[in-house]
């Protein structure tokens, strides 16, 4: 019995450590030495001004509050440097991504958007059924 249980100990633990070869990794090395190039603005440079972080407020409370953004949506970079928001990130659709900068711009003290969101998956509208 102790035998029988060692080996199936044995066998599920070799079983784990299986590496799955279908799996792929998201490729993403354009992004990255965007990144790395300093010319593009990450949280760190967030202005620290009372009116820079009262915008940022505003406009994460705006998205959080949209019943209809996804997750993704509602979790974007919001980077404010004097009035101007860089949003940044990945949206389910164009569709959303011109919702954000649209809810970003229409905050008081908003002086400009660079919209810097990307689409990552086009989610297909279902049809209705009549």
């Amino acid at each position: 019995m102790k035998k029988h249980l060692f080996a199936l100990t044995a066998l599920s633990l070799a079983l784990t450590a299986c590496e799955n070869t279908h799996q792929t990794n998201a490729d993403n090395t354009a992004r990255n030495a965007r990144d790395r190039n300093g010319h593009t603005l990450t949280p760190i440079d967030q202005s620290e001004t009372e009116a820079d972080r009262a915008i940022t407020q505003k406009i994460r409370q705006a998205l959080v509050e949209e019943e209809t953004l996804s997750i993704n949506g509602k979790n974007v970079k919001i980077i404010t440097i004097n009035g101007v928001v860089t949003l940044r990130g990945p949206v389910n659709s164009e569709d959303e991504k011109n919702q954000i900068s649209k809810k970003a711009k229409s905050i008081n003290g908003v002086k400009n958007v660079d919209n810097q969101l990307e689409v990552i998956r086009e989610i297909p509208v279902k049809a209705e059924n009549r």
